[in-house]
């Protein structure tokens, strides 16, 4: 199925361009890294703030990750031949977002044990840090994805680029710290979860489209 053979083929090409898989990786790391060096190793005050340091870094991380997105394949051709195949292009384009998730958000969730030491998380606080990153990730993956079809045919959309998506993903954010803020506090979080759910439930059905129609009219200039 064409669907699987273009996940497999981002996995295969990134596997030759490791480096521009790893720079957003390590930008998490050391982001991580730098705040208790920066503020001091008072685990008090360090679980207060770890999530959102966290979050904020696992969001910078994404947006370096982005741009390659469809970039190479704009420049080799190769994405007007994706979008000639029999398949729908909102297919294709979910595959790609799918591609870009398991290499850049789902790393994430497995660094998570690190970011939880080094910013001494307690393991209830960390679960829910690992559960909102598990849904909230493929959400910044779809909404960068329409973000980056849009800006592919520019030279420099970089910056255009992230004032495109950043304000959309102020509500991952806000509903992701309502989580974290519960499980400090010891309270449920179904909540809000369950928000972010409907969140990626909604971005999954209705970004294959929206980024589809974006090559076209992209493509189109």
């Amino acid at each position: 199925m064409i669907f699987f053979e273009i996940i497999k083929r981002e996995l295969r090409i990134a596997m030759r361009k490791q480096a521009e898989i790893l720079n957003p990786l390590w930008f998490f790391l050391i982001v991580i890294t730098l705040f208790p060096l920066v503020i001091g190793p008072d685990p008090v005050l360090l679980s207060k703030i770890a999530p959102g340091i966290a979050w904020v870094a696992a969001l910078l991380s994404a947006l370096l990750s982005f741009e390659r997105l469809f970039r190479d394949d704009f420049i080799d051709g190769s994405l007007e031949q994706l979008m000639l195949t029999a398949q729908p292009l909102a297919l294709t384009a979910l595959a790609k977002v799918i591609a870009h998730w398991i290499l850049t958000g789902l790393p994430l969730i497995l660094l998570s044990p690190v970011a939880a030491l080094l910013l001494s998380l307690d393991v209830r606080i960390w679960w829910a840090l690992v559960l909102t990153l598990l849904i909230g990730t493929p959400i910044l993956s779809c909404i960068g994805a329409i973000g980056v079809a849009l800006t592919v045919g520019l030279r420099k959309g970089g910056v255009l680029l992230s004032l495109l998506v950043v304000p959309l993903f102020i509500p991952v954010l806000i509903f992701s710290a309502s989580v974290l803020d519960a499980a400090t506090l010891n309270l449920s979080y179904a909540g809000p979860l369950a928000i972010l759910g409907a969140i990626l439930a909604a971005s999954a059905t209705l970004a294959p489209f929206a980024i589809a129609a974006a090559l076209r009219i992209s493509l189109d200039q």
